[in-house]
């Protein structure tokens, strides 16, 4: 089990120790460690770097300008939603209680903290602040799935009761001590929390959303290719607080967190710039980002448990999976997942989830932790635990999309569709020409 979260079972607790070789067992007990503390605080502002600016310029460069604002809209509400949310009880029940399926509201308000958090070294107030942060990435990465079409107002019912019934859930289920953690589900930064929740809501949302007009008879251009690259260097520069700060420890296992997230974008990027040039005949500045995006997504469950070999192997795994999934997804499927949500964070996070199984073994390189059942049993263990995640996430998204479409309209007018989200939504334009 992850022995990053304090709500588990002494046995598990005990039987990971032992895998990690006594490195937990060096921690302070009792205390605030200083070092520790300042990882989280610092992890926490790339965290929410990523979303405020990263994924807003990096999905607002796919689509065209007349929608630019309309993302940055989304992303910027949703982390205030988000946020807020969080405040008001999402952390307690993720966070806060022993209960097997939810927590409890003992910390609503994000009152009752503790002076530090029980199993760590850190104020809990720091830990409810980094853990906002994966709340507030999450919802907006689904925003990928539907721009340009869909109306404001829906989103931000939507993603509410995401966040309440979704994502709490499962983070509770498995970085909160419930039920998938005492089977020993493994996941260090988000590949199932974040990732396959994400991108099985975002499929199931373009489906049911529909295709954009023009959409797979003619291409749709992205309106600035470098603003998307920018956008993508600030969420490569963000995963850094997102998979290093995910080790809890300012230790090895922080540094080996991050040796891997790097490896991986970087084997990811050139994997997916020579599958380009091969099938198309060039190498897209988008193509190399989203190969790169798609190695984050991939090494992030996995990070602090793999060798740089094994980092560099997920890397060019997920990049050449999630490729083809991109195809699959828009040429066969003709499903308009307009920014590949589903295809790269999904697709790569469950691929990730599986890998860690065998790529965390010590007689591949790994620190033995991940695996801590033995590999086929924990390779067991994690697809099971992605295929039920996948399968609640993909459920409840349907449901809870018609629920909001019951009080605000899910799509925009055709009307508004032609004319920009900018201006028949927010009375606004992103560039202004003479």
């Amino acid at each position: 089990m992850d022995w990053r979260f304090p709500a588990r079972p002494a046995v598990a607790a005990l039987g990971v120790m032992l895998c990690a070789g006594g490195a937990q067992a060096a921690m302070p007990v009792g205390g605030i460690d200083k070092a520790d503390t300042l990882l989280l605080i610092v992890s926490s502002a790339l965290v929410l770097f990523m979303t405020l600016p990263g994924l807003a310029l990096f999905y607002g460069g796919l689509i065209r300008a007349k929608n630019f604002l309309s993302v940055l809209m989304h992303c910027f509400a949703l982390a205030a939603l988000a946020s807020l949310l969080w405040f008001a009880g999402a952390y307690s029940l993720a966070f806060r209680g022993a209960g097997p399926w939810i927590g409890d509201l003992s910390a609503i308000g994000l009152s009752g903290l503790a002076p530090v958090r029980d199993g760590l070294t850190m104020p809990e107030n720091v830990f409810a602040l980094y853990q906002m942060t994966f709340a507030i990435i999450t919802p907006a990465l689904i925003v990928g799935a539907f721009p340009e079409r869909v109306r404001f107002g829906w989103m931000m019912l939507f993603s509410a009761l995401w966040i309440l019934l979704v994502y709490v859930p499962v983070a509770h289920w498995i970085w909160g001590g419930g039920w998938l953690a005492r089977l020993g589900v493994q996941d260090f930064a988000g590949g199932i929390v974040v990732h396959t929740t994400a991108g099985l809501s975002a499929l199931v949302l373009a489906i049911m959303i529909g295709r954009r007009h023009g959409f797979p008879q003619s291409l749709i251009p992205p309106h600035s290719p470098a603003m998307t690259m920018i956008g993508a260097g600030m969420l490569w520069v963000g995963w850094f607080g997102f998979n290093g700060g995910s080790a809890l420890v300012a230790d090895a296992t922080a540094g080996s967190a991050l040796i891997a997230t790097h490896l991986a974008a970087c084997a990811a990027a050139l994997a997916w710039a020579a599958v380009e040039r091969i099938k198309i005949g060039k190498a897209t500045s988008v193509g190399i980002v989203t190969g790169a995006v798609a190695g984050l997504a991939t090494i992030t469950p996995a990070a602090g448990w793999v060798s740089p070999a094994g980092a560099v192997a997920i890397g060019v795994a997920g990049s050449l999976v999630c490729f083809a999934a991109v195809l699959a997804v828009k040429h066969r499927w003709r499903v308009d997942d307009s920014l590949d949500v589903f295809a790269v964070h999904g697709v790569g996070g469950m691929l990730g989830s599986v890998l860690l199984a065998m790529f965390g073994c010590a007689t591949l390189g790994g620190t033995g932790a991940a695996n801590a059942n033995g590999i086929l049993p924990q390779l067991g263990v994690q697809a099971a635990a992605v295929a039920l995640v996948a399968l609640w996430s993909a459920v409840l998204t349907f449901v809870l999309a018609k629920a909001a479409a019951l009080m605000v309209p899910m799509r925009v007018t055709a009307e508004q569709e032609h004319d920009g989200l900018d201006i028949s939504h927010h009375g606004e334009r992103a560039y202004e020409f003479d």
